[in-house]
């Protein structure tokens, strides 16, 4: 599709409510009653807000699996397409993102409209620090990078907001609980807006054993706190991960190796990030 072609068209990412039906806004309402179709991530879903407020535009499925093959016609075919996913504001850790940049490509103007989203309620609710913080959204499963992400989490000196799935939550927290220490401050909410609404705060350890005894159901948020400022004696922990490094311990050795010289564990993270393992 030529940039002259698509210089009408217009993509609306539209958010929905991420429980309570009541939540939608009324502009995003006008937009999907204005839309010529609705593209969704999910159509059953999505048909059960619209039914709700009386709106008979036509639905077209539209996931992670199907944006790069269907995307292009639909944007071509239709001047004003509206796009909801799931709940909350598209683009968020699901394939929002993904359409937003194809549109772009295509020359399609793209709109997005201000609603719902999971982690804005959760950092509030947790009453940790909300000045400065990062959102994770999805940690990989495994692996490396998981790793890498949560030693970042671990060093960080701003609250760090994550979504995970109920079945991963109680693993998570334990990795979580390893790299940041068990104390570190945290929360945990579930079921936002909805009926079994609940926010857990404590320390990581603490509320990893909960959910270790009380699986839980629904959509997850999670909140860590910042790391709390390195100690005084820093300087010399510094100069232990040198010597201890230049003998070829490093990495996850290197962080174990401090913490059994007392060195506190924050400072032991931070540390052994300055002398990762070497790549072969």
């Amino acid at each position: 599709m030529s940039r002259t072609a698509a210089s009408s068209a217009r993509l609306t990412l539209v958010p929905t409510p991420i429980g309570n039906l009541a939540d939608v806004t009324q502009r995003a309402l006008e937009a999907l009653r204005a839309a010529q179709v609705v593209a969704a991530e999910d159509t059953r879903r999505s048909r059960v807000l619209l039914d709700r407020y009386g709106i008979t535009t036509p639905l077209e499925r539209l996931d992670s699996h199907t944006i790069a093959s269907r995307a292009p016609a639909l944007l071509e075919r239709f001047e004003r397409v509206a796009f909801v996913t799931d709940a909350g504001t598209p683009g968020i850790s699901d394939p929002g993102a993904e359409l937003v940049r194809l549109a772009l490509e295509l020359g399609v103007s793209v709109e997005a409209l201000p609603g719902p989203t999971a982690f804005v309620p959760a950092l509030v609710l947790s009453g940790l620090p909300t000045a400065r913080f990062t959102f994770e959204g999805f940690l990989p499963r495994k692996g490396g990078e998981r790793g890498r992400r949560l030693e970042a989490i671990a060093r960080a000196g701003a609250t760090s907001v994550l979504y995970e799935a109920p079945q991963r939550l109680a693993p998570t927290l334990a990795d979580l609980a390893e790299a940041c220490g068990p104390d570190r401050q945290a929360s945990v909410s579930r079921e936002l807006t909805k009926l079994h609404e609940e926010t857990r705060r404590g320390g990581l350890a603490e509320l990893q054993a909960h959910y270790r005894e009380n699986p839980a159901r629904g959509e997850v948020v999670v909140v860590v706190g910042p790391a709390p400022e390195p100690e005084a004696d820093a300087p010399v922990a510094g100069t232990q991960a040198a010597a201890l490094s230049g003998a070829g311990v490093r990495g996850r050795l290197l962080r174990e190796a401090l913490l059994a010289l007392g060195v506190p564990r924050n400072e032991a993270y931070r540390l052994a990030l300055a002398y990762p393992d070497i790549d072969p």
